[in-house]
């Protein structure tokens, strides 16, 4: 039995100049089994091999997308026994890593491979944490893909923008993040169609099925099962058991809301009280129809339009690892 299996996409950014340094150390550790993927269409293939490894721990080595990927294959495929199927760990090592910093995991991956092996090694139970996940599904009959963190709206134009526009700038990504949020308030703030802005939020109708629909122009649209959201604070302070674990929030388009939002999180105070503009709910079923709107799960793009809506389901929790107890 392997303490960890590491399952890496070389492919994916932080791994174009850290990959040298965790193979490094995965020489020097008798108990890991480390596995490459040249494409994310191998990772079927990995699992099955990692599967027969027996891992106590499988860790993902790879952006959002890649643990997406991931996760899918683990909660569709037929991979491990039936409660084999090990907790997962992420490092942190793509553009966001917004996985990986709800589960603790920050800064050097390498570092924080070196936490998951003595974790696997002590009282792993510690550190196990449930997290359901979203299965998005439209109509084309294709089976649902599998992810924590959605976003649409103008966070998903933001978010297409800091990829096709910023990004290949070559700049940190602290930095590239902050020219993209300057980016988004001059266009909510000037409103003109700019080809060097993100383009202007298109209308969008959210229905949640047991509370009704909400329709508008937003500048954020996050439905996430993850503890926080992107300003890094806990919004939901309570889940209510009859209400579902997917937690969704919306700000109207307007460049007052949205930095009210924003500055209310980082003080710790959005989801402790009403905020204008402002749209926190919960629930285990809702369709996203628009105009052409797009929707990114954990950096996989989606589109969303009137005739072909996108549904959301919240699954079965499964385990995993957080290196912070």
């Amino acid at each position: 039995m392997t303490s960890v299996a590491l399952l890496s996409n070389p492919q994916s950014t932080g791994n174009r100049a850290k990959l040298p340094d965790i193979r490094h150390f995965c020489v020097q550790e008798s108990d890991i089994f480390h596995y490459e993927v040249e494409a994310v269409e191998q990772i079927g293939d990995a699992l099955s091999s990692i599967a027969k490894t027996r891992p106590s721990v499988l860790v993902v080595n790879g952006g959002d997308g890649t643990v997406q990927t991931v996760l899918t294959a683990l909660y569709t495929g037929q991979y491990f026994e039936k409660h084999m199927v090990p907790p997962v760990a992420v490092l942190p090592n793509g553009k966001t890593n917004l996985i990986a910093l709800d589960l603790g995991a920050e800064g050097d991956p390498v570092i924080a491979l070196k936490k998951i092996m003595e974790i696997s090694r002590g009282e792993i139970k510690n550190h196990i944490v449930k997290r359901e996940l979203i299965a998005l599904s439209d109509d084309s009959g294709k089976p649902p893909v599998l992810g924590m963190f959605l976003g649409g709206a103008g966070l998903a134009d933001l978010i297409i923008y800091c990829r096709d526009t910023i990004y290949p700038l070559g700049l940190p990504n602290g930095i590239s993040h902050v020219i993209a949020a300057f980016a988004l308030l001059i266009s909510l703030f000037t409103r003109v169609p700019l080809a060097f802005l993100p383009r202007s939020a298109r209308p969008i109708s959210v229905s949640l099925i047991r509370q009704g629909q909400i329709k508008g122009n937003f500048s954020l649209l996050v439905v996430t099962t993850l503890e926080r959201l992107l300003v890094g604070t806990h919004v939901f302070q309570q889940t209510p058991q009859d209400m579902g674990s997917m937690k969704l929030m919306m700000v109207d388009q307007n460049p007052f809301h949205l930095i009210h939002a924003v500055a209310a999180g980082i003080a710790g105070r959005l989801g402790k009280r009403n905020i204008k503009g402002v749209h926190l709910e919960q629930g285990d079923e809702i369709l996203i129809a628009g105009e052409r709107s797009n929707l990114i799960l954990d950096g996989e793009v989606f589109h969303a339009d009137n005739e072909h809506p996108i549904t959301l389901r919240h699954t079965e929790p499964i385990s995993f690892v957080k290196l912070a107890v």
